[in-house]
């Protein structure tokens, strides 16, 4: 450093001015001090990771340890110190250990040891960080940070031999810095989704937060402050009780760890298999999943562990435990509850029941492949088997209206009546609408549907076209509809046309002809 020694209050004056933003050029003449005196002290000052406020309540004694440039011999309590680093690191990643308690735990056994200014001083030359602000401690089991790589690895389409590229997500725990690496097709939400429950059971357990990036897939509107995170990732969430933290844009600090973990990604994964041609996705992670062994258990540079020792040892633990079962895609869907009790999720095309109660109600539908899950606000009112059947009822008879209103008005014998008055065929036809559901009251709306075509078409027509539906049939609204609108039920079939033989003519070429 300088080298005269400053006073402690020049030291003092020099960094405040400094910290309100002087520029170097200014404090050296406003303090009559050299520019490389400046320089070396304002170094000093990032090095020891305090701020101006933690220095300012120092004592002399801790200052002039912290500033004096003076060369010394490497004194023994220092060589003791620095030997209890590796151990200090690994513990400072458990929950609720702090500097300041590992600090006085070594006082215990070293009484004549540093002060706690020197013991934070040493520690983070040890780290050999110049600039302490850009590293972030993270507790084991608190965050797991995902990213994709920027770029890309390739496949090779078997039918026409184009080279494809695929994506590549990574995955990297706080603590540990343990790595989970996945290629895959896109980036849209199930490959994504997928890509999320295979980090976890890769992990055996789950942390208190994820980190994403600000992913279309992950974020519907980024904000600085509170950004919309997609339904099917909060859902996500909620199965694995943790919680979901996009990045703040233009925050690189935020993602630091799996930026990192990224371009030692590229030297260890994506370089070993850039001679290599995989055909499927599948070859193509299978070839990964050894290389991404040896980075897990490779030792920290100037360490003797590895990211899976450090996991074994301090973060494996801290991580819930997974569920049961694995998450499933979910979807969404806004719809009214029906006069029928029923709900309509137009993907499939299928009526679900609900309670009666919510008749006229906005209601959620959130499914998966297997489940259907009905919302009035946050309460779930009605849950499901899924079923892909078009245009059935899916009902539990309990949600539908004994006593109501709606059943008095509603029921089997006026719309059997109502089709009398239309003809026989279209009686016929709403008697087998009746017959096939599981409940009465599913069909009322697939029986009114089918009798209000007679406003438009009159009852002729709809009888015929009845007629002609029970001759393919098909029982339900949707083929009476296409009957009337392409104009089948004005046709006339008569099986004795089929019978007649083409007559004989003289521009007609006998088989003669063919010999």
């Amino acid at each position: 450093m300088a080298n005269k020694r400053l006073d402690m209050r020049n030291i003092l004056q020099l960094l405040r001015l400094y910290t309100q933003g002087v520029s170097k050029l200014q404090i050296s003449r406003q303090l009559g001090l050299s520019r490389n005196t400046v320089k070396k002290y304002i170094e000093s000052f990032h090095q020891n990771s305090f701020t101006y406020q933690e220095l300012s309540g120092l004592s002399n004694e801790d200052l002039e340890e912290l500033f004096d440039g003076q060369i010394k011999p490497v004194p023994e309590k220092n060589i003791v110190l620095e030997s209890l680093f590796p151990t200090i690191e690994k513990e400072l990643k458990r929950v609720g250990v702090t500097r300041q308690l590992l600090w006085e735990e070594y006082r215990v056994n070293h009484p004549d040891g540093y002060s706690y200014s020197q013991f934070c001083y040493h520690y983070q030359n040890w780290r050999g960080k110049l600039k302490p602000s850009m590293h972030m401690h993270h507790k084991a089991g608190d965050k797991v940070f995902v990213d994709y790589t920027g770029k890309k690895l390739s496949v090779i389409d078997q039918s026409t031999g184009e080279l494809c590229e695929v994506e590549v997500f990574v995955s990297v725990l706080g603590a540990s810095g343990l790595t989970f690496v996945e290629a895959t097709r896109t980036q849209n939400k199930e490959d994504f989704m997928g890509s999320l429950v295979k980090m976890l059971d890769y992990y055996q357990g789950v942390p208190s937060a994820i980190v994403t990036d600000n992913l279309r897939t992950a974020v519907k509107k980024s904000d600085k402050y509170e950004p919309l995170v997609t339904e099917y990732l909060l859902d996500f969430a909620s199965h694995y009780a943790t919680t979901i933290l996009p990045t703040r844009a233009y925050h690189p600090k935020d993602k630091a760890l799996v930026e990192n973990a990224v371009r030692i990604i590229y030297t260890r994964i994506f370089a070993p298999l850039r001679k290599e041609d995989f055909f499927t996705i599948e070859a193509l992670n299978d070839a990964i999943l050894p290389l991404l062994e040896k980075h897990n258990t490779m030792s920290f540079k100037g360490r003797k562990y590895s990211r899976l020792d450090l996991f074994n040892e301090i973060e494996k633990e801290a991580l819930s435990f997974l569920p049961v079962n694995p998450y499933q895609l979910k979807g969404f869907a806004k719809a009214t509850v029906h006069k029928s009790s029923h709900v309509y999720l137009n993907k499939d095309k299928h009526y679900y029941s609900v309670p009666f109660i919510y008749m006229g109600k906005k209601v959620l539908i959130i499914y998966s492949k297997t489940t259907i899950e009905i919302y009035h606000g946050q309460r779930i009112i009605a849950s499901h088997q899924r079923d892909y059947s078009k245009y059935l009822y899916t009902t539990n008879k309990e949600h539908m209206p004994t006593s109501h209103q709606f059943v008095a008005e509603w029921n089997p014998e006026r719309f059997i009546q109502w089709g009398a008055s239309v003809g026989e065929f279209c009686k016929s036809f709403i008697i087998q609408i009746l017959d096939k559901k599981q409940h009465p009251e599913q069909s009322y709306k697939s029986c009114t549907g089918v009798l209000s075509l007679a406003k438009k078409v009159g009852n002729d027509r709809l009888n015929n076209a009845c007629k002609r539906a029970m001759d393919y049939e098909k029982i339900n609204y949707p083929i009476i509809k296409s009957i009337l609108e392409k104009g089948l039920d004005f046709i006339d079939e008569d099986p004795a046309i089929e019978d007649k033989e083409i007559p004989i003519h003289n521009n007609i070429r006998g088989k003669e002809y063919y010999k």
